[in-house]
Parts: structure tokens; sequence; C-alpha cells
């Protein structure tokens, strides 16, 4: 956005230099890029009229001329312009002018007639790059007065580089209600007035894309005489902007763009047939654009229309069929509200930018259009004439933005800033942003105006305070952070303690996805109907896993198709089990699983190569246990639907069952692509309970004694059981337990196993006689012969 100093100080006029004008720009986040002269250094300029002017007498392409310039006697001046004629007013340099480049005008002669000064071209200022020919002023200019002065030529263009949320500022409008709340100063608007109708012609409006046009406001403006003249002031404060003057009627759109930040297009009217139609263009429509390239339209493209064929791309370019020319005589001039939703990137899908796609594609005030059309229909029967219409307006109120509710916290303004900024400072700053705010209850409760876009949540307030207040007011305080121990329950299993056991026992950790192939999950899973995604990725990722084997053992299959024999994965996460008592419909529970495959150990010459089997998991399950802090567990022979019947595991803590373990069930292997035997187990982190902390004890200062016996018992009794019974036998006494011999054959009867237990009995009061461990041994087989029908072995 670039605009002219002097026309903004026409709005806001703060006592600040440029340089502090900048300044306060940049640190509100409007940052300037470049601040430019408006003109050339010169002096000795002034206003003067063409009192004669006569052909040279001896050049064809020089004219003799004498000027008025306010003294005594007129200037004779040799003038080489095609624009030179008596009675126009001119920029002359006299006598001991220096012009831009310290080019000092002196007397001359030019063909042998004298010269005592030059008329001025706007290149020959350093205005512009226009050297056609000299610089015609108004007629109402004053002989003799300073042309700096006259044309106010002690300005600056200030370009700012906008980000793409603040749209209100593309225009004075807006810069001047920042400068205003920068420096705490009112803005004065120029008072716009309605322009009455002088006649009855009108052209019906029709929105058949509401959501995308919701409002669009026309006006017939006829007799109008587009070969008359822009004023010059409007020229220049156009060409301050980076906008080249065309003709009256775009100058007077490009001025109320520039102005109020509101894009406005004008037709010709009589090549408009029928009503006015704002739609969506047809497939392949084409429309020759003002710069005469046709394109073809796209259907997500919204245009203005006739009754016959489109007009224009509505927010970004006119047509050319049905633009204003030099013979127009009436005009049908748009001021309307486009959705930045339907504007943006359509622009650029045709290769464009304009001026009005940059603004609409950003958003624009819902509520400017009736303010832009009065404005511009002011200007233009000032400037071409003509007799306005009333003004027709088509709007669908539903989809025009409305005011938004936004609430800010005192407290959490200043934990955000590290500033505490007073009530009445931060309300005066809200409501000269021009919102709308009450404060109660240390909250304000703030109505944002629709032209905020980019306002809708509580840290976009503070951001605006805080631009506002000034980034550089506010301290620069080192945070203070106090150490404080974070509370942590010991007994509580955490995951990182599992996952580094599973690590130190040659696993990787795999990350595979939470949805997976129905089929695959329906055939290890045939009684479970998992969760079905509404909108799936595909139909092979479209149900919501019941367990992470699935996923492991396809990444065990995508490492075996590449000649990755030896796999050991695991992985931790949700898996999702259907139930009806939870409000969703399922229960998402938080595993770690883990699958084996291949060898036990890489090849190796000091050990023969050895395939991975039931009880290389179980092993590493205890271990994981272990990690976890459980020490009273078990595992009992189950079926389990994905698992070989004959090699799976539930396991137990008490009554509660953690997790499975087992080899997969070998008519899935194929479905998985497996090669070989594959051990997974899966553990639910909840079901774990909490540790068991070791607890110290004394240490017995007497000898302890080992006993062993023999024991046979029927093949069909589980170990863990005898064990299990053992130490709750009640022989306090006992504190070692292990089994270290499973012997069946020659002297063991068919069906019986014989199962050597060793037994550690010590007290910590007394040395133990051998009646006192007798007696305790003659107690454990009691309960063994009762329970088992255990005997012991010859």
């Amino acid at each position: 956005m670039k605009f002219s100093e002097k026309w903004l100080r026409e709005w806001v006029n703060p006592e600040v230099s440029t340089e502090e004008l900048s300044e306060q720009l940049s640190m509100a986040g409007l940052e300037v890029d470049d601040v430019e002269a408006v003109a050339g250094e010169f002096s000795g300029v002034v206003v003067g009229e063409v009192v004669e002017c006569g052909q040279h007498p001896d050049a064809d392409k020089l004219q003799v001329t004498k000027i008025n310039v306010g003294e005594e006697e007129l200037l004779d001046i040799v003038c080489g312009a095609p624009n030179c004629r008596k009675g126009i007013k001119v920029a002359v340099a006299k006598v001991g002018a220096v012009l831009p480049g310290n080019f000092k005008i002196k007397k001359a002669k030019l063909r042998g007639q004298p010269s005592f000064g030059m008329l001025c071209s706007f290149s020959e200022l350093g205005i512009s790059d226009d050297h056609d020919g000299i610089l015609e002023l108004p007629e109402d200019a004053e002989v003799a007065q300073d042309i700096r002065e006259y044309l106010q030529l002690d300005d600056v263009s200030i370009e700012v580089d906008l980000t793409p949320n603040r749209a209100d500022c593309l225009g004075i409008k807006g810069l001047a209600r920042e400068v205003g709340v920068l420096n705490q100063i009112e803005v004065t608007e120029p008072e716009v007035k309605d322009v009455e109708a002088q006649i009855h012609d009108v052209r019906a409006i029709s929105l058949e894309a509401p959501e995308a046009c919701p409002r669009y406001l026309g006006r017939v403006i006829k007799n109008v005489n587009v070969t008359a003249s822009s004023p010059l002031w409007m020229v220049e404060k156009l060409r301050r902007s980076g906008i080249r003057s065309i003709d009256p009627v775009v100058d007077v759109t490009n001025f109320v763009l520039l102005e109020l930040g509101h894009p406005m297009h004008a037709f010709d009217n009589d090549k408009i047939k029928g009503d006015v139609i704002v739609r969506l263009a047809k497939e392949s429509e084409k429309l020759t654009l003002l710069d005469s390239n046709e394109v073809t339209l796209k259907s997500n493209t919204l245009v203005i229309a006739d009754s016959e064929k489109s007009l224009a791309m509505a927010g970004i370019f006119g047509g050319l069929d049905s633009g204003v020319t030099i013979e127009t005589k009436d005009i049908f001039l748009e001021s309307a509200f486009f959705d930045p939703d339907f504007i943006m990137g359509k622009a650029r899908q045709y290769g464009l930018h304009t001026d009005a796609s940059h603004r609409y594609e950003r958003g624009v005030d819902p509520q400017l259009q009736k303010v832009a059309m009065e404005r511009a229909s002011a200007l233009l029967l000032d400037i071409v004439g003509g007799e306005a219409g009333p003004i027709v307006e088509a709007v669908a109120e539903s989809h025009v933005p409305t005011n938004r509710a936004v609430v800010l916290r005192h407290s959490r303004l200043t934990k955000v800033l590290g500033v505490d900024i007073s009530v009445e400072k931060v309300t005066d700053i809200i409501e000269r942003l021009g919102f709308g705010v009450s404060f109660d209850n240390q909250i304000w409760n703030i109505d944002v105006p629709p032209y905020r876009f980019d306002i809708s949540i509580e840290e976009d307030l503070i951001e605006e305070v805080a631009r506002v207040y000034g980034y550089n007011n506010i301290p620069h305080i080192a945070p203070v952070a106090s150490l404080q121990m974070s509370k942590h329950q010991e007994q509580k299993v955490q995951l990182n303690q599992l996952k580094s056991s599973l690590v130190e026992n040659d696993y990787q950790e795999a990350i595979t996805y939470s949805f997976i192939d129905p089929k695959v999950q329906g055939a290890l899973y045939p009684d479970v109907e998992g969760m079905a995604l509404p909108h799936p990725i595909s139909s092979e990722m479209s149900t919501m896993r019941v367990s992470l084997w699935t996923g492991l053992l396809q990444a065990v299959s995508y490492n075996q198709k590449r000649q990755q024999s030896r796999v050991r994965l695991f992985e931790s996460g949700l898996r999702f089990v259907p139930d009806t008592s939870e409000k969703t419909g399922v229960r998402q529970e938080l595993v770690i699983s883990g699958v084996i495959a291949g060898p036990v150990a890489e090849e190796s010459w000091d050990s023969p190569t050895k395939a991975v089997d039931f009880y290389d998991v179980k092993s590493d399950i205890e271990n994981v246990l272990n990690a976890a802090g459980v020490t009273k567990y078990r595992f009992e022979l189950c079926l389990h639907s994905p698992l070989h019947p004959g090699q799976s595991a539930a396991i137990y803590t008490g009554d509660n069952l953690i997790g499975y373990l087992g080899a997969v069930h070998p008519q899935f292997e194929k479905l998985l692509g497996l090669h070989g035997r594959s051990f997974v187990f899966e553990l639910e982190l909840a079901a774990l309970g909490l540790k068991t902390l070791p607890s110290a004890e004394e240490i017995s200062k007497f000898p302890a004694n080992r006993r062993d016996i023999a024991i046979v018992v029927d093949n069909d009794k589980v170990v863990g059981d005898i064990l299990n019974c053992i130490e709750n036998s009640g022989v306090n006494q006992l504190v070692g337990l292990n089994l270290f011999d499973v012997y069946t054959g020659n002297g063991i009867a068919e069906g019986k196993k014989s199962l050597a237990i060793s037994l550690t009995l010590q007290d910590k009061t007394r040395t133990l006689e051998e009646n006192d461990i007798q007696a305790a041994v003659d107690s454990i087989l009691a309960v063994l012969s009762d329970k088992f029908e255990a005997s012991l072995r010859d």
C-alpha cells in the first residue's frame, strides 16, 4: 500500500515528523518499506500564464512565448512543447532557478531568440517520467505562486508492506484510524453526502450466488462526459499512491479504492442487456478482459453478467466489451461485497493480480458499499457531469458478515504481555480501533466490526493491545523460573521403563497406523466388530484396530520380504475396543505389544542357530513385568482366536487379565504374508495396577538350610499351581523356592512326572533345628498330597 503523507494528514495530523510517523507504523505492525519524495529537489519555479504564443521564425518545432509570472514585464521564453498555447497556466523556471540534478536556468538564445527561463514538464521537475509536454495547471492557479507550494510538493510517498490479515489498512481510511489510535487523536473523515436521484433509470440486480456475493449495489449515471479531465489534485493523489491517471471515470473508482479501501467498477450502461446478474461462471465460458486477453472461465469463478453474457470477473477484472470508452455516455456504477473465500486464489488461476483482487481476497468492509457508492457518485457528477439514478441494492443478509463477540480477560492480558496495562488505557485502545467495548468483573466484552476479519479469539485482541501500546514500551524483564518438584507416584507403572526393558532385549520400537484393513482384522478377531471410519483414507485403512498385533505383524512381513529374517519389534499405543457402555461406543485402552520372528540371535560361530519359541517371548514378558514392579503374576493356557491353541497363554495378576502371549495361528501366516513362526504378546497398561514396592527387612543372622524334595504328580498338574501352593502353605520359615528338574521315563509311572524342588528355610530369630526343618517339609508334603495327590519319589 503506497500513499501520500499529506493525503493521510488530511484525515489525521499528529504532531510527529515523517520519520517518527514511519517508525510508529512499523512498530504497530504496518511495516514501512520505503519513503520517497514526490518530486525532485528544485527551486525558483512559479506558476505562470502564457499570454502570447507564436511560431519561432527560424525553427519549425519551437515557439516564442510571453509569460506572465506576476512581474512588471512579461518573460520571453522559447518553448518546444507541442501543447504550449495561449491562455494556459504553466510551471515556469525563471532565470536563477535550480532544477533537479543541479541544473541552473540562465539567460539564453535559441536560434537567435532570447529566452529568460524555461517552461517545465513533469519529468524536468522530477515529478514523473512524463516528458511529452509542459505541465498544464488548472485555470484557478494563482500566477507567481511557488509551484512547490501550489502542488504541495513538500510531500512524501510512504509504502507500507501489509501482512495479509490487515486488509482494513488497504486505504487511507484504515491507515488514518491506525495513526489516530497510535497518537490518541481524533480522525476527521471527509463528509459523504447522499446524492439525490435526478432520473429514474435503474437496473434490476439478481444474486444467484448469495453466499459468494451477499451484497451488490448499482447505480445508473447518464449523460457523462468521459472526455473531461480529472482534476489535478486527484491525479496527484493517485500518482503519489502509485496509480497512473487514465480517464475521469477510472480515476474516480481508483480514488475511492485508495481512500476507503473499497474497489469499484463502472460499466458502459448501453452495453448491458437486461438485468445485472451475479452468478458463477458456466464451464468454459469465454470473457475478453480489459487488457484484450481472452480467458476461459472456470465454474468456480464468480462473474457479473447480464441476460446474455458475462461482463466481468467479479472482484478481479472488468470485461472489454462492457468497459467505459471515450464514446460512453451512460455508465452503470457497481459497489459490492464479495466473500473472500470465493475470491481467494481465483485471480492467480488466470495469472492475474489486480488492486481489486488484492483487497477482495483479503476482505473489505461489508458495510462500506453504500458509502463508497455515494462518494464515487458525487465525485463523478462534479467531474464528468450527468444525472444519477437511484441506488439499487440486492442483499442476502444471512450471508453478510456481522459483528463478532470476543472476550478479553485482564488477567490473561497481563500474563501474556508481562506488563499490567491500566483498564482505562486498554479500553481507550479498543474503542479507538473501532470496536464496541464494555468492561465488567475484570473482563472486556468486545464487539468486533466485520471489517476486522483477523480478530476472532482472545489472543488476537491481546496482539492488538500490545502493538498499539507499543512493543518497545513493554519492559525487558528476563523470565524467572522457580523449580518445583513435580508430583510423582512411585508405584505408578512408567511406560518408558517397559520400553527400556524391551530395548535392552534387542527389540526395536515401531509405529504403525491406528486404522487397518477390516478383512485382516476380521479374520484375526471374528467375534469383534471394529469401529469403521466414516471417511477412510482407503478401504485397506478403514477400521480402527482392536489390537496392535495387526500392524506389527504386517511390519514383520514387510521386513521379511526385504531379507530381514530376524525381527524383534514392539509398539505402544491405543487399541479401540467396542463397548456399548461408553458414550462413543468404543473403549480406548493403552497397551504395549511386541512380536519376535526368526532366529534367537544373529548367526555366530560360537553358538548354534536356533529359532525363537514360546519360552523366548515368555522370558521377555517376565522381564517387562519385573520392570513394571509386578511380582505376582501367572500364565494360564487359553484359547485366543489369533493365537495357536497349543502355544498361547493368558497373563494374570491375581484375578485380573492383563494380556496374552503366544504363537500366531498357522492359518493366518499366509494371510499376513509371514515366513515361519512368529510369537506375539500384548499387555494392557492400566490392568497392571500399581507396583509392589520393595520393603526393607532385617537380614537374618542365622544360617539358611536347603532341603530338596522330588514329588510325583499327574502330567496334567500345572507346576505353577504347585509352587503357589507351597508358597501359601503357611510355613513362615520358607524363604526360597525353586523347581530345578522335571523328569519322566524309567522309574516313573506312565502319565506321571517327577518334579524336583528346592526349599530354602531360615528363621530371623534362631538357628533352625533338624526337627524344625523336617516339620516344615512334612507340612508342605501334606498340603501337596492333599491338593495334588503328590507323593515322594522313591
